[in-house]
């Protein structure tokens, strides 16, 4: 059933861009645009560099560094802080991607890669501040506290899925397993592959999104508002752009924008799939994760420039 549902979706996408080259261009534009000036040299480096880690012994030293405090809070193992550490600092997919690769390689377990990717797969602190709070909602005032409350939603939620995930408490001291021998030759070359392929697919995902928010403009531009509530959710960067460029209320749009960060919009679901489906993780899970996270996240924003 739901390979004919997805089966004639693929159907009608396709006609819909026949019938509407313009959009269909204008929105590969856009996409492609987007993620050659932002996405591919601000998230390229990190994958390339996070791969070479988890290959070396270099994923040692930095979960040595970071395991005592973060192993105690999140009960994750050692090698489990590091995808803690590039899921909240590197933005999306890298937490998922990380996730992935150190269960590839027997760092971690089944279960444990499933609680990491619940609540360490966000948007980067530096997207965050620089695209959504500085140049579209347009409130620097405002930095530190929707910064503050984007970053502690997921946190407060891994106590949650902790409890889900049935995850034991883990000690500091954990031994670290000893990090496969890997040919240096050809070790920079296939980490440089590995990392070109997940971000071409991060751009595909990019350009389809784009065309379907352009192609959405034609049969809902007479229903501003089933576009505004309907739309955004596509695509993280376009979502919010729309959203601050609408009729909402300044602190409508503050609620509505960091929620949408939280949940990552479906452009970001379909690269997270795309970056965990060899390792078996299901991404049904996730979704219902992250509108929870979402709903943390907008309810704490609301209570926050309401009551403060």
């Amino acid at each position: 059933m739901k390979q004919r549902i997805f089966s004639a979706f693929i159907l009608i996408f396709f006609f819909l861009m026949l019938c509407f080259p313009s959009q269909t261009l204008e929105g590969a534009k856009s996409g492609l645009l987007l993620w050659f000036q932002s996405v591919l040299p601000t998230l390229l480096p990190f994958m390339i560099l996070s791969s070479l880690m988890i290959h070396t012994s270099a994923i040692q030293w930095i979960s040595r560094i970071s395991s005592p405090f973060l192993c105690r809070i999140f009960r994750v193992s050692p090698y489990g802080s590091f995808a803690l550490l590039t899921g909240f600092l590197c933005g999306y997919p890298m937490g998922a991607k990380t996730a992935s690769d150190l269960l590839k390689n027997d760092y971690i377990t089944q279960n444990e890669a499933c609680y990491l990717l619940s609540f360490c797969n966000n948007t980067s602190p530096m997207f965050l501040i620089s695209f959504i709070i500085l140049q579209n909602l347009k409130c620097p005032s405002l930095m530190l506290p929707l910064l503050s409350i984007s970053i502690f939603s997921p946190v407060l939620c891994s106590f949650l899925f902790r409890r889900y995930y049935q995850i034991p408490k883990y000690s500091f001291h954990s031994r670290f397993p000893s990090v496969p021998l890997h040919s240096r030759r050809n070790l920079a070359d296939s980490c440089m592959m590995e990392s070109l392929e997940a971000i071409t697919k991060v751009g595909g995902y990019m350009i389809l999104f784009s065309i379907m928010i352009n192609l959405s403009k034609v049969f809902l531009r007479n229903l501003p508002w089933m576009y505004l509530l309907a739309v955004p959710s596509l695509e993280l960067s376009s979502g919010t752009a729309l959203i601050c460029s609408s009729t909402l209320t300044v602190q409508a749009k503050i609620i509505y924008s960091l929620t949408l960060s939280s949940f990552g919009g479906w452009c970001c679901i379909a690269q997270t799939r795309s970056m965990i489906q060899d390792n078996s993780l299901s991404i049904l899970p996730y979704i219902a994760e992250k509108l929870i996270t979402a709903s943390v996240t907008s309810l704490l924003t609301y209570c926050y420039l309401f009551f403060f």
